[in-house]
């Protein structure tokens, strides 16, 4: 028996805590970014989910961003020795980087969902 709920499931409320973007309460994901085939709760197939290389792009992006800021501002400020930034700053972007990818590729499965996106075909 599938449910579907009355009013629509917000694409981050999905993407971020791997929720079904059609019930909210099934789980998007079987692994750390594999996508399970179906929603155990409403069995949404989830065949329609492919967010490509995009989460990936994003987190390298904002991550970036964001660690070489701090990388920026800690030599302007403080001019540390080489070491420092690799005790500091690696540990920081594989954390930002691996916390990211996960609600991110949630977050644009779900926005595929809910804009009904799908393959593009051949155009003649």
């Amino acid at each position: 028996m599938s449910v579907v709920p009355s009013k629509p499931v917000s694409s981050i409320y999905a993407g971020v805590l791997g929720r079904c973007p059609r019930c909210g309460k099934g789980k998007m994901f079987k692994g750390f970014i594999a996508i399970a085939p179906e929603c155990s709760v409403c069995h949404l197939d989830y065949s329609f989910a492919d967010a490509g290389d995009g989460p990936a792009v994003f987190v390298t992006l904002f991550g970036g961003f964001f660690v070489l800021g701090l990388v920026m501002t800690t030599q302007i400020l403080w001019d540390p020795p080489y070491w420092v930034y690799l005790v500091i700053f690696l540990p920081l972007t594989l954390i930002i980087c691996l916390g990211l990818l996960r609600p991110l590729k949630g977050f644009l499965v779900a926005r595929q969902y809910s804009t009904k996106a799908s393959h593009g075909g051949d155009q003649v």
